[in-house]
């Protein structure tokens, strides 16, 4: 999970309700400047537990060089309804969530598509399906496969205790094991009452259903990498360090894609909260250039903050 830094929108970013072939979702968009480079579309994916608000430090500095960027909840998440059937949140499902906001915001555009954490998994598997509609793929802090054997088991165990309790005393026994861990919740109070509201925010069921997923992903990395040698231009981002997927299982997954490892300074988990200008600069830096085939791996990113 990311916590945001900050929750007041910047002056070119709106929340909004975007109505879509396959209903609402809750999202922050941005646009060029008025008179300035339009270079493309941008759709950033948060991972488990997420929501929109993971990229709100990346939405304007991203506009402001030329892109038209749009983070969305996926369905179930914070502000994004869902139904309580399980069957709503199968993968294939919420692929097509993607693909309907595509359509909305940029109808007959390739976009650049950002997946975080559980959210790259759903973006590959939107470039494995289409990947004509896509311009390019970034997969941040996210894995080949399942999810690490720690985090499978706190994921079991989210997964039984879900159908039992509210979401509430969920939430409470998460904060308690946290505090005895020594993960003391955040100290602004405005931070720390959204967290929680983020967390009663999300349907039951997409929970067990995202859970399911994150700890039985098959590895479809071989059949990505087809992709990607057929023209697809991809990247891999990770902070130094990293909970969900260890960062050797990252640099692996670049180098048998064939593409870019960048490894973001001062970031762990979550590069678009804890290093945002650097990973904005990134971003634009990859859309803007073309990307190199052979695979690379970087002791640290090649960008600077101040470029944003």
């Amino acid at each position: 999970m990311s916590t945001p830094r900050f929750l007041t929108l910047p002056g070119t970013v709106r929340s909004r309700r975007l109505a879509t072939g396959r209903g609402r979702f809750a999202v922050l968009q941005s646009a060029p400047p008025v008179g300035g480079p339009a270079l493309g579309t941008a759709l950033l994916v948060p991972g488990f537990t997420g929501s929109k608000e993971d990229f709100i430090a990346l939405v304007e500095p991203l506009a402001r060089r030329g892109f038209h960027t749009v983070a969305l909840d996926q369905r179930g998440q914070y502000e994004t309804p869902g139904p309580d059937d399980p069957a709503a949140y199968t993968r294939d499902a919420l692929v097509d969530d993607l693909l309907a906001v595509a359509d909305t915001v940029a109808p007959g555009e390739r976009i650049h598509l950002v997946g975080h954490s559980f959210g790259g998994l759903v973006c590959r598997s939107v470039a494995l399906r289409v990947p004509e509609r896509l311009a390019s793929l970034t997969l941040m802090s996210t894995g080949p496969a399942a999810i690490s054997p720690d985090e499978t088991t706190r994921l079991l165990l989210l997964e039984e205790v879900l159908p039992l309790l509210t979401r509430q005393e969920v939430w409470e026994a998460m904060q308690a094991v946290e505090i005895e861990a020594g993960l003391l919740p955040p100290t602004d109070p405005v931070i720390a009452e959204f967290l929680h509201g983020r967390w009663l925010g999300n349907t039951p069921a997409g929970l067990l259903g995202m859970a399911e997923q994150l700890r039985t992903e098959p590895d479809r990395v071989a059949e990505l990498a087809a992709v990607v040698a057929a023209g697809l231009p991809a990247l891999v981002i990770s902070g130094v360090e990293d909970y969900a997927w260890p960062l050797p299982w990252q640099a692996d997954m670049a180098t048998r894609l064939g593409v870019r490892h960048l490894v973001i300074p001062d970031a762990f988990h979550s590069p678009n909260v804890e290093s945002p200008a650097t990973t904005a600069a990134a971003l634009a830096e990859f859309w803007t250039t073309t990307p190199k085939t052979t695979t690379t791996t970087d002791a640290t990113a090649n960008v600077s903050a101040d470029r944003v």
